[in-house]
């Protein structure tokens, strides 16, 4: 199974930080916030790992390179501008091969068992889901939710809605309609998906959080020193 770490984000609301060093790369204890993924995937069996970037770019790639000293495989999909979430994806596609792959975002940190992904894939297929979402409580950040989860299913609407974790499962098929270079949201191919009833789901309930400022960088980086 392939997975792909999202890394393009300018950071708007981690400045100044990422005026001179991209997202991804801000330490929380002791690594940079996306080696935690990268291990944790090799962790979990999964080594062939796409990431995009844009911003800084040069430097995600001077610093992880092709991936051997993770025990995983790297390749790159750079973007001249960030092509939004649904956008990068369509552009990396190639890299991703036609069966389900994961997608997570760099700016998250979760002890989600990555080692479920690849059952969940199997699922998807069996099943002909489009995607499958790991949902969260909501934070106080994000009161309002993202989307509803049901029976296993994911909906728009009708009922009490959870935050995105920004860990997905995606058959390549959802993002056919978006030209390559493009930019794109996710979330209205998502909600277009929920309505053909091919979105399936799950709440975590174990550690997670959105490491969007520098305020929640520090707490990140307390929690992970504490480990």
């Amino acid at each position: 199974m392939k997975a792909m770490i999202l890394a393009a984000g300018r950071g708007e609301r981690m400045r100044p930080l990422s005026d001179e060093m991209p997202k991804p790369l801000l330490r929380a204890g002791g690594k940079p916030l996306i080696a935690w993924h990268i291990e944790a995937l090799v962790r979990a069996g999964i080594r062939d790992i796409v990431i995009n970037h844009a911003h800084l770019g040069f430097m995600i790639e001077a610093a992880l390179a092709d991936g051997a000293r993770y025990g995983a495989t790297i390749r790159y999909s750079a973007e001249g501008e960030a092509l939004e979430t649904a956008g990068g994806i369509a552009n990396a596609l190639p890299l991703l091969g036609d069966e389900p792959f994961a997608v997570i975002n760099g700016d998250i940190a979760c002890d989600f068992d990555y080692a479920r992904l690849p059952a969940i894939a199997g699922a998807m297929r069996a099943r002909t889901l489009r995607a499958h979402l790991v949902l969260v409580p909501n934070p106080p950040h994000h009161p309002q939710g993202d989307f509803a989860l049901r029976g296993g299913r994911v909906l728009a609407e009708g009922g009490a809605k959870r935050t995105f974790s920004g860990i997905g499962v995606y058959d390549p098929a959802l993002f056919a309609g978006i030209v390559r270079g493009a930019k794109a949201k996710l979330a209205p191919l998502l909600r277009a998906a929920m309505d053909e009833g091919a979105v399936s789901g799950e709440l975590h309930d174990g550690r997670w959080m959105d490491v969007g400022t520098p305020e929640r960088l520090a707490e990140l980086d307390k929690l992970l020193s504490a480990l």
